[in-house]
């Protein structure tokens, strides 16, 4: 199954604007941004679980990571609220559930093997730090390899027009993005090729997650 498969692509999505799509587990839905594969897939998704649904115990050979959007995601390791960023890095496995519900924001098969420790960010209480300049703040999310950032942008913030080696990746988490192609509030995604270029900005204010340079290939 390719969907979205071709990198040096540019696509927009909001994924309110698309189908659940029901998962081989009973109670788990899905709705696919892009996708390399079928069930064993590079993939980046919006996962929802029902309440009181479970998923088997897999193993994720390439890691997994995971930025809950709504409610509390759950496995054998703990208990993970709204904000809370996991990275499950390549060779490990879990069983994960939810008791009462949850969806999540979740990219597979995207991590190297540089990343080799668990990592868990509870985002609601983790420290801005000041970004390129003023009205940016940044949130690193993982402290080891290419890692993934929130990015907090004060409303009238602009920046100035850059590339990114490797591509890049949004996912608007609140509020509206915005850049000289168009205006992209909560719930979209947006993924970039390798060596485009923008000029961002945030009118309004925005958080969105952010990953860069993994996009070659």
């Amino acid at each position: 199954m390719n969907i979205n498969a071709d990198y040096s692509q540019r696509v927009v999505i909001n994924h309110h604007d698309l189908p659940w799509i029901p998962s081989p587990e009973p109670g788990v839905e899905r709705k696919m941004l892009d996708r390399l594969g079928d069930e064993v897939a590079r993939a980046t998704s919006i996962i929802r679980y029902q309440a009181g649904s479970k998923f088997k115990t897999h193993t994720h050979e390439f890691g997994e990571e995971i930025l809950v959007l709504e409610g509390t995601f759950s496995d054998e390791e703990g208990d993970y609220p709204t904000g809370t960023f996991i990275m499950n890095p390549p060779g490990s496995s879990h069983a994960p559930f939810s008791d009462l519900g949850c969806s999540l924001f979740v990219k597979l098969r995207h991590l190297g093997a540089d990343q080799v420790r668990r990592e868990i960010v509870n985002t609601k209480i983790a420290t801005w730090h000041q970004g390129m300049l003023p009205g940016l703040h940044v949130m690193p999310l993982m402290q080891q390899g290419t890692g993934s950032t929130l990015v907090r942008w004060a409303p009238q913030t602009y920046f100035n027009p850059h590339k990114h080696y490797g591509g890049e990746e949004i996912f608007v988490v609140d509020g509206v993005f915005e850049d000289e192609h168009g205006r992209y509030p909560e719930g979209s995604w947006i993924r970039s090729p390798h060596m485009s270029l923008h000029k961002p900005f945030s009118k309004e204010g925005c958080v969105i997650f952010v990953k860069t340079g993994h996009l070659l290939g």
